[in-house]
Formats: C-alpha cells, sequence, structure tokens
C-alpha cells in the first residue's frame, strides 16, 4: 500500500493505516495534510487478494477526486 501511495507522491510517514471496526477485510488509509488527492482512502481485500488489486484500488481512489 505504502508503495503505490508513494508513486502517487504522497509521502509514506504521514499516511496511517488501520483495519475498519466491525468490517472484516476493509482497511482505511488516512492522509493527512493531503492537498494533492483525498485525506483518506477505503480499500477491501482478504485472502487471495493480490497486491495488484490493493493497488489498482489505491490508484482508482486517489485519482478520481
Amino acid at each position: 500500500m505504502r508503495a503505490a501511495l508513494r508513486e502517487l507522491g504522497v509521502s509514506a510517514s504521514d499516511v496511517t493505516i488501520a483495519p475498519i471496526d466491525g468490517q472484516p477485510g476493509q482497511w482505511r488509509i488516512d492522509i493527512p495534510g493531503n492537498r494533492t488527492g483525498p485525506r483518506m482512502l477505503k480499500i477491501k481485500c482478504g485472502a487471495g487478494t493480490t497486491a495488484g488489486w490493493v493497488r489498482e484500488q489505491i490508484f482508482n481512489q486517489y485519482t478520481a477526486s
């Protein structure tokens, strides 16, 4: 996740990644102070999820804002 965000120019030191309570397989990525994109992303993943699928979700959400 952090590598994909770095590709988008987001500083990895500012990023917080945490599971969403009560929603197994869903993660929240907080990007405080982000000026060029969203401040939060929600990623769905579970057993069998590929890194490519996670990367695609990050890019799609980030570039949609």
